[in-house]
């Protein structure tokens, strides 16, 4: 009894399997023959590519939120800095 190994596909060639899928006139069967993917593989992808389909259009506000928590904590930073700066000195004159 030999054991199936899991193939691996890139998110790439995920998109490019289930875009022909989605445009072309071939039976899905076809697509997936062709590119050697199990059928059932190809219709997972293509149900997840429909359903999240429609974040790709609304905008990223994780990465927006992120640039703006790091701009605070790089102020915050410089704050602190210029903190130590003047400690220093004030202690350094005694």
């Amino acid at each position: 009894m030999s054991k199936r190994s899991k193939k691996s596909y890139s998110a790439k060639l995920k998109f490019q399997i289930v875009l022909e899928a989605l445009t072309s006139d071939k039976e899905d069967a076809e697509v997936a023959r062709a590119y050697d993917v199990h059928p059932v593989s190809l219709s997972k992808w293509k149900r997840q590519f429909i359903d999240s389909g429609a974040e790709i259009f609304s905008g990223n506000d994780t990465v927006k939120t992120y640039e703006a928590r790091v701009s605070d904590l790089e102020r915050l930073l410089g704050q602190k800095e210029v903190e130590l700066a003047l400690l220093k000195n004030f202690l350094g004159n005694r």
